[in-house]
């Protein structure tokens, strides 16, 4: 099984059993995330190829916990929703921005709706997969490897790194940002990928020092394991080299701000973490594929404030986001999507807040996208057999659109299967 380790301890077992990771604290760059001798030669050979059939990132937005879809997208004439959500209801309906007569956005989302006006927002309603789990554990890994039957181990992001983009697969090419963990989405054993959690201070735990020891620790060693991690290094070097260039060179032409009132949660810096992938995009690195999280969305007690603060969190980092790309003149090739591991329960609970669900509403932004509503609106009056809103959409339809569509990669081959067609890519790029 492959490692993740910091090169903060210098053991020569560790380097031969596991993948490399560099960075600040737990883990900065994870430059060998392979099982295979070859895959670091491998991926630093094809980053020198042009094999990339054409420019499109994307970047997927978590929300983790369990984001409630009914005070995301909120069904602004169905009486059952008063009914069922006495106190969450009346403040969500009455100041929220419609989109049309009978759906509206969270109040907080003033950007994404300013967005939606020019067309360049997509919702897709009633979003889950078959026979729900409510465990977030369980959910989370069904979304992270699209399958529902839990037989997959690999992340769907990280089979399109290791089959899509083996031809130019740089380190760079898929990066999770904010964070020291490898989100499950981007893991494979045959794919290279990068985590930053801060670029000012990413490279070799100990600094040069260290790097220098570690040359020095495998200085001469013949075979397949010297040239594994001679290439590691070279590869990790290459990458740190990149970063600080890309980081010298970029000015953000928006103001990225942190300052929500997200106070039950340390880890929830998005607009940090957008404000690094815009970086990483418009320097010109070949990232391809980025994930970023914002977490907080397990609202079993006192919903109303905590989600609306959330939606705020989230559309200022989105906003921010989208206009830095536009002013730098990448946002035409950049399509943004959200995704939540379950929606909320229609029936507020005792402690005025919603327990784990099953179908919601996901969010899809750029300018790729052909704006408007896809999929069915909740039926508050027809639920499944546990009280949950029914899905209509499969999520893999969403991943299906978005790989053959915009990042032009063969769908099938990643998801195992093909599903229902939706078509909020404006000009797709492939057939699927």
């Amino acid at each position: 099984m492959t490692e993740e380790i910091g090169i903060n301890q210098l053991k020569r077992r560790d380097f031969l059993k596991a993948g490399l990771v560099f960075g600040a604290g737990a883990a900065g760059l994870a430059a060998g995330y392979a099982a295979v001798p070859d895959a670091f030669a491998r991926a630093v050979y094809a980053a020198k190829q042009n094999g990339a059939s054409n420019d499109h990132v994307l970047v997927m937005i978590q929300l983790a916990g369990g984001n409630d879809g009914l005070r995301t997208v909120i069904p602004l004439t169905d009486p059952k929703l008063h009914d069922m959500r006495p106190r969450l209801a009346d403040m969500s309906v009455g100041q929220a921005l419609p989109i049309s007569k009978d759906l509206g956005l969270n109040q907080n989302l003033k950007g994404v709706k300013s967005l939606w006006d020019q067309g360049k927002v997509a919702i897709v309603e009633g979003v889950g997969y078959p026979n729900p789990t409510f465990s977030h554990f369980e959910s989370i890994r069904i979304w992270e490897t699209g399958d529902p039957t839990r037989r997959q181990v690999d992340g769907w992001l990280g089979r399109t790194l290791a089959s899509a983009y083996d031809s130019f697969g740089h380190p760079l090419t898929g990066c999770a940002c904010g964070t020291t963990d490898v989100p499950g989405a981007l893991r494979d054993l045959q794919a290279t990928l990068t985590v930053i959690n801060n670029q000012k201070s990413f490279g070799f735990t100990g600094g040069s020092e260290v790097e220098a020891a570690v040359g020095a620790l495998y200085k001469g060693t013949p075979g397949i394991y010297g040239a594994l991690f001679d290439t590691a290094i070279a590869t990790a070097t290459d990458t740190v080299a990149t970063l600080r260039t890309a980081g010298s060179q970029y000015q953000p032409a928006a103001t990225y701000s942190d300052n929500a009132k997200l106070v039950y949660s340390s880890k929830n810096q998005l607009a940090q973490a957008l404000q690094l992938a815009a970086e990483l995009i418009v320097t010109g690195t070949g990232v391809k594929l980025l994930h970023v999280t914002l977490g907080g969305f397990d609202t079993h007690y006192t919903e109303l404030n905590r989600h609306d603060d959330l939606m705020g969190y989230l559309d200022q980092a989105v906003s921010a986001f989208y206009q830095d790309l536009s002013a730098h003149g990448a946002a035409n090739r950049v399509l943004v999507a959200t995704w939540s591991e379950f929606g909320r329960r229609p029936k507020e609970n005792a402690s005025g807040g919603t327990d784990h669900g099953a179908a919601a509403p996901l969010i899809l932004i750029g300018d790729p996208v052909k704006g408007g509503m896809y999929g069915q609106a909740p039926n508050l009056t027809d639920l499944d057999p546990t009280g949950n809103l029914k899905y209509t959409v499969d999520f893999r339809s969403v991943y299906q659109e978005i790989l053959g569509g915009h990042l032009g990669a063969d769908p099938k081959e990643i998801l195992g299967a093909s599903f229902e067609k939706l078509g909020f890519v404006k000009n797709p790029v492939g057939s699927y």
